[in-house]
This record gives structure tokens, C-alpha cells and sequence, in this order.
């Protein structure tokens, strides 16, 4: 009777340590090819890091071709805090060639981040302080491009056409009406680094960055540009406070030409008040129905 209680407790034990060992395979499996993907893209998070390179915004242009919002290659400073060895070197010559006060540079040199932009300072760098800084080798320090809105044709439709900020999203105009499908889709090349940031032996990836789309206008830059000289005579003729003026084909009610006065360069937009930029008066300024619309209703 003892040993038959022994025995049956013999294998309860075995039961549960089998069921415990088959319930550890199992989870294994689980781990190892069901959510795999997932563990994978955490664990890929913790020792993984993105250089980012942005996309080109997508070109504005007339019904000819002729491209009327276009993009520049720049770059900007960004920096991975860990990977830089010598901190004080690096925030006095940063510091000396972007113009930069020591103890500014210092916050982002010092900053316990895994990368970190030099903002706004280290935006859109010309090409001589680019080189200066390249020259410099520092670890730690990078280049990374990025692209700049350009307006080749300056004032011309730029209350049109609008503007875009400092990270390329738009912010007036058509810039912002179809900000969603000139805004492309940023890379980056992805490095690998350990807990303490330091770069690993790994290969970096290119991950290619996707453009924005073009944005084709029924304007005609010939007729647009007879438009914006004759409202320049207007300006030194009269001196009006406003002036305005909308070219369209009567046949299909396409917009050729448009424009108005006061203007501005949308290439330094921040140079003018709001009120500059926002006065839009084709689309908003009221016009009151009289005689000389009969022609229109005729």
C-alpha cells in the first residue's frame, strides 16, 4: 500500500514536469517562428540607429514643363553624442565655424541622446561651412543631405505657389493644399551601435528615400510672366494699394495667368509681414456684381 502511494506520486510528478517541459517547447516555438518578426523589430530598435536623408519635395510646373517650385541639395549637422570622443574639441570647433555660442553648441555636444540635430544653426548649411566641417573628421559628426525649396523665378505667382518651412512642409498656397502629395517619403542609412552608442562592425544600410510627386498647373509661364510685368506698371504708374489681375480660357475655364500686388519672393518669405503673405486677392478679395459683369451673363 506504501509503495503503491509512492508510485502513483512518482508519476503526478512526472505528469506535471512533462506537461511544464512540453509547455516550455511550445513557447520556444512560439518565440523562435510565430513572433519572430515582432521580437525581432524590438530587439532591432535597441542596437540599431537612423542617419536620416530627405526625400526631394515634389516639382511644381506649368502646362508646358517648365518647373516653377524646384529643390536644391543641402545638408545639416547632426550629431551622435557617444560616438563623439573629444566633446570639448568638438563644441569649440563647431561652435567657431557655425557662429555659434560655446555654451549653446555645449547643450547639444553634452546631450545624453542617441542622435541629435544641431537646430536651427546647423540647417541647411552652405557649402563652405560644409566643407569646413568635413575637414574636421570628427567622429561622432555628421553631414547628412537634405533638400531645399527654390523658387527659380522669385516673385513670380507666389502667392500661388506659396511657401514651404524650414523642414520642407508647406505653409501657404498650393505648397500647402497638396503638402500631402508633394511631401515625399524620407530614408536613412541605418547603422548599428551598442548600449553605450559606440559604432559596431556591421555593415550600414541604405534605405533609399522616396520623392514626392509633381504637381502640374494649368498656368502658362508666358502669360504669367506678361501678367506680373504689367502689374509692375501698374505699381510705378499709380501706386495703388492693390492690384490683381486673372487670365483664363474662356473655353474651358483653365486658370493661365494669375497674380496681384503687393508680392513676395517666396525663397525669403520671412522677410515680409503676414499680411504680405496671406493676401491672396484673386482667391479672396470681393468683387461686387454690377454693369460689368453683363458681359458675363450675356
Amino acid at each position: 500500500m506504501f509503495f503503491k502511494k509512492i508510485d502513483e506520486r512518482i508519476k503526478v510528478i512526472f505528469i506535471i514536469i512533462l506537461i511544464l517541459f512540453l509547455f516550455i517547447i511550445l513557447r520556444v516555438f512560439y518565440i523562435q517562428v510565430i513572433d519572430y518578426k515582432k521580437l525581432n523589430k524590438y530587439a532591432s530598435n535597441l542596437w540599431s540607429r537612423d542617419l536620416p536623408i530627405e526625400a526631394n519635395r515634389g516639382l511644381i510646373l506649368d502646362r508646358n514643363g517648365t518647373v516653377l517650385a524646384d529643390n536644391l541639395t543641402t545638408t545639416s549637422l547632426v550629431l551622435i553624442p557617444n560616438q563623439i570622443k573629444d566633446k570639448e574639441k568638438a563644441t569649440k570647433e563647431l561652435a567657431n565655424i557655425l557662429g555659434v555660442d560655446y555654451d549653446e553648441m555645449k547643450k547639444h555636444v553634452y546631450k545624453e541622446t542617441s542622435i541629435e540635430r544641431v537646430h536651427p544653426e546647423g540647417r541647411r548649411l552652405s557649402y563652405d561651412i560644409a566643407e569646413k566641417i568635413s575637414a574636421l573628421e570628427l567622429a561622432g559628426v555628421y553631414l547628412v543631405k537634405e533638400a531645399k525649396r527654390y523658387y527659380p523665378y522669385g516673385e513670380l505667382l507666389s502667392h500661388t505657389l506659396g511657401y514651404v518651412g524650414i523642414d520642407n512642409q508647406g505653409l501657404s498656397g498650393l505648397e500647402l493644399q497638396y503638402d500631402k502629395y508633394l511631401t515625399g517619403k524620407s530614408g536613412a542609412i541605418k547603422y548599428f551601435s551598442d548600449a553605450k552608442g559606440n559604432k559596431l562592425n556591421i555593415s550600414d544600410i541604405y534605405l533609399e528615400p522616396q520623392d514626392g510627386m509633381n504637381l502640374t498647373l494649368t498656368i502658362d509661364i508666358n502669360i504669367q510672366k506678361s501678367i506680373e510685368r504689367e502689374l509692375d506698371n501698374i505699381v510705378d504708374m499709380f501706386t495703388p494699394d492693390m492690384a490683381l489681375a486673372i487670365a483664363m480660357d474662356p473655353k474651358t475655364g483653365e486658370i493661365l495667368g494669375i497674380g496681384s500686388r503687393p508680392g513676395y519672393n517666396p525663397n525669403s518669405y520671412q522677410n515680409y509681414s503676414q499680411e504680405v503673405l496671406s493676401r491672396n486677392l484673386p482667391v479672396w478679395s470681393s468683387y461686387e456684381p454690377g454693369s460689368t459683369f453683363n458681359i458675363v451673363t450675356a
